[in-house]
């Protein structure tokens, strides 16, 4: 599909449902993907040890890494890597880890909670990188060491990209995430992504890659990821998949595998997934969940924007300026963007994602806010934001 072929501007209510099953209606045929292990329940499963046999090979490790983008790009969009943490010693030392900064943060009175689940039902750290890393970075290297977690980034992304990880930890009785998409535009409102020309909704999901490794045995009741294989091809998906037929659609259709402990899973974002009913008695169902973006996600410039709206405020405050003037303004200046941000001290609120340096500017106007209140508000929304 062209942009010559796509309209250019999308609505809420864009995407054609009988599109959307004839796409997702297809079978993974083995014979397509010559160096995965298996196809379970229409997904490719890879052996860790044959994944760390290809690394030492520049052209083996090259084959595998092209396999692994066409089944993201065009194929079901879901591997899973059995075994892609091998170590079992690294793992539990890293839950250790984990368990830690979990218990701290609650004793701290914080309470991390999750974009798409029920508040309660689950334990989330944020910043799980840079967490882990501080509290024990012997452990952080042998972690990251992995060859499968390395090569599923660079397949998707190249080199350069960004690590980032959040635990979740679903507890017994933990209730299922919505079925959505993920970051960028899944962290969006059907409204908001509606203001994103078509060719937005086309890259957003080659600017992540979603990945998770499993730190216990996951079986089926306590609840690992759901997904709906080939989903990902659906254009419209973004702003289709939270109506009732698509949600009535995957709670029927989606598939959902078994994990072992060092087991990894990688997707494409746009895939539909979200994370299932924990039923179990005991199992608290631990993920370092991966979002690994682009390094194209950056602009050329580090660009001071708390400075230069705190300079700018009262030249647009009582200006003579239309509405859309100031909008005009506002947006050659102040952060449009709530990513990326420290959501232990900023999180969501409301919705999806935090307030932007730019929706505060402009609640702040209209709001009639003085010079020094809006300065001040500007500056703790910086604060918040540092890691």
């Amino acid at each position: 599909m062209t942009i010559k072929d796509t309209p250019i501007w999308l609505s809420p209510d864009s995407g054609d449902f009988e599109t959307f099953k004839a796409q997702v209606s297809r079978e993974t045929d083995p014979a397509d993907w010559p160096l995965c292990a298996n196809v379970e329940r229409n997904t490719l499963v890879y052996d860790g040890e044959q994944v760390r046999r290809s690394a030492k090979d520049p052209v083996s490790r090259r084959d595998l890494m092209a396999e692994w983008v066409r089944a993201f790009d065009s194929g079901p969009g879901v591997i899973v890597i059995k075994g892609a943490v091998p170590d079992a010693g690294v793992l539990d030392r890293a839950t250790d880890v984990f368990d830690e900064i979990i218990n701290s943060e609650r004793d701290g009175g914080a309470g991390a909670g999750d974009h798409f689940a029920k508040p309660g039902s689950n334990d989330r750290v944020w910043n799980a990188l840079e967490k882990h890393c501080l509290a024990d970075p012997a452990n952080f290297a042998q972690y990251y060491a992995s060859d499968a977690l390395a090569m599923a980034a660079f397949a998707w992304l190249g080199r350069g990209y960004q690590m980032t990880a959040q635990v979740n930890r679903v507890n017994p009785g933990g209730t299922a995430q919505t079925a959505h998409r993920d970051y960028h535009l899944g962290f969006m409102s059907p409204e908001q992504m509606s203001a994103y020309p078509a060719h937005i909704h086309r890259i957003s999901p080659v600017l992540t890659l979603q990945g998770a490794v499993a730190h216990c045995d996951m079986p089926l009741e306590s609840g690992p990821t759901l997904y709906l294989p080939y989903s990902q091809n659906f254009f419209e998906g973004y702003l289709a998949f939270g109506r009732p037929e698509y949600q009535d659609y995957f709670a029927r259709h989606h598939v959902q595998l078994p994990l072992s402990k060092g087991d990894a899973v990688f997707f494409n974002p746009a895939v539909m997934h979200g994370a299932g009913n924990n039923v179990s008695k005991d199992i608290y169902r631990m993920a370092n969940l991966l979002q690994v973006s682009s390094a194209f996600g950056r602009a050329m410039e580090t660009v001071n924007r708390a400075r230069m709206v705190s300079a700018l405020y009262p030249h647009l405050q009582g200006s003579d300026f239309s509405a859309d003037a100031v909008s005009n303004v506002i947006a050659a200046s102040a952060e449009g963007y709530a990513f990326p941000t420290n959501l232990d001290r900023d999180p969501p609120v409301g919705g999806l994602a935090p307030q932007t340096q730019a929706e505060m500017m402009a609640k702040a106007l209209s709001d009639g806010l003085s010079q020094d209140v809006f300065a001040g508000k500007i500056a703790a929304l910086h604060k918040r934001q540092q890691a």
